[in-house]
């Protein structure tokens, strides 16, 4: 029998924070992804459209990156203040390569680092 994999993501729509999460132990990664300003400043067009149609190729890459790092753990929770946790978890829902991962949504604020490994710590704790 294996031990189940744990990660807590905390997120927004540019940033994407990963707690990796043991039950023997501490809190063992925390890194994370950005969408850098950069790839903010590359939607920038002459027609409104081409603008929402670049950063929202920018939104669904971004989602991606996040996903391929979840597809290696057996449960998820994404946490964030905005409503890209909920997005991300539409596209995985769509997605059945996901199917076996258990993805959960909870709400939360801006927290420093070390209060999002806590909040991540007392999630996987409690479940």
């Amino acid at each position: 029998m294996t031990d189940k994999k744990y990660l807590g993501i905390w997120m927004d729509h540019s940033v994407a924070q990963f707690i990796e999460y043991s039950k023997h132990s501490t809190p063992i990664d925390n890194e994370g992804i950005t969408l850098t300003q950069e790839d903010k400043n590359t939607v920038a067009s002459s027609s409104e459209n081409t603008i929402h149609n670049k950063e929202k190729q920018k939104q669904g890459e971004f989602y991606k990156k996040v996903a391929d790092v979840i597809k290696d753990y057996d449960e998820v929770v994404l946490f964030g203040p905005t409503n890209a946790k909920a997005e991300l978890h539409n596209l995985l829902k769509e997605d059945h390569h996901y199917d076996q991962v258990k993805i959960t949504i909870e709400s939360a604020d801006h927290l420093t680092e070390n209060q999002q490994i806590a909040f991540v710590r007392d999630y996987f704790t409690k479940n």
